[in-house]
């Protein structure tokens, strides 16, 4: 059985799903523990990746070589969406249950993920709990670092997160080219960090960072889709109101919403 430092409380779906959450935070590890006799399909081996973009079709020739019925997971699944139709097909024709892992829903969105709508639950998987920590949890530590395992179980965890940001600007941001001006999201980023828990104000963020008001919704839908934060909407006790309270903002982890404020700013 594959080896999992902190076992995870979530329970395997019975039929296929979306896994997804930010890298580093367990999902390949408690996949390979929880589903150790499914075919797997690793769309990081750039080999492979090659060999389906330019031709799908062998996605789908892998996909008739396994029993009717078996699972298969799909690591990295963002990397190339297209495959979802033949996902869909197979769920529908051979009752092939997928356990798809991605670490980003922005292309997933585009690709249209509503085609399994039914056919695939949807997942997340946060960084670690104090229940999954156990004896090894320590507040101050879990403020200080945050809790994502990637960063949790590193010897050094203030090198850790600096590296685990700029990862996320290197690879996640500027080789997705998810925008055309790195610099202003950098300079977003750390405005945004301190706006953890607070409601949003779009047009002070925009102000701080400067960059249009419409350019600071796009920032906030990127971190939404990449998984670091989330905006939890305001309670509306009535069906219409005539002021719309604002969203708050969460990062998904204490130790990212710290780290970024400190080294995310503009070069």
């Amino acid at each position: 059985m594959y080896n999992e430092p902190y076992p995870r409380l979530g329970r395997l779906p019975r039929q296929s799903f979306f896994l997804l959450g930010v890298r580093g935070v367990g999902k390949s590890t408690w996949a390979r523990r929880s589903l150790s006799d499914a075919h797997w399909i690793d769309l990081l081996d750039e080999a492979r990746y090659q060999d389906y973009l330019v031709d799908p079709s062998l996605f789908a020739a892998e996909l008739r070589s396994i029993a009717p019925g078996d699972r298969v997971v799909v690591d990295e699944i963002q990397r190339l969406p297209n495959l979802l139709n033949e996902v869909h097909r197979f769920i529908e024709e051979r009752g092939l249950r997928f356990a798809l892992l991605g670490s980003s829903a922005r292309k997933l969105k585009a690709a249209g993920v509503n085609l399994l709508a039914g056919r695939a639950l949807r997942r997340m998987m946060h960084p670690l709990t104090p229940e999954e920590l156990g004896a090894d949890f320590d507040l101050e530590t879990a403020l200080r670092s945050g809790t994502i395992p990637l960063v949790w179980m590193a010897e050094d965890r203030r090198a850790a997160l600096e590296s685990y940001v700029q990862l996320y600007l290197r690879e996640e941001i500027r080789a997705e080219a998810l925008v055309r001006n790195l610099a202003g999201f950098a300079r977003f980023l750390p405005v945004a960090a301190l706006c953890h828990g607070a409601a949003v104000n779009v047009s002070g963020l925009a102000r701080d960072c400067g960059v249009s008001r419409t350019t600071v919704q796009g920032y906030l839908e990127i971190l939404e889709d990449t998984l670091l934060a989330y905006r939890l909407p305001a309670f509306e006790a009535k069906l219409r109101v005539r002021e719309r309270r604002r969203p708050k903002l969460y990062w998904i982890d204490a130790g990212l919403d710290r780290i970024i404020r400190l080294v995310a700013t503009p070069r």
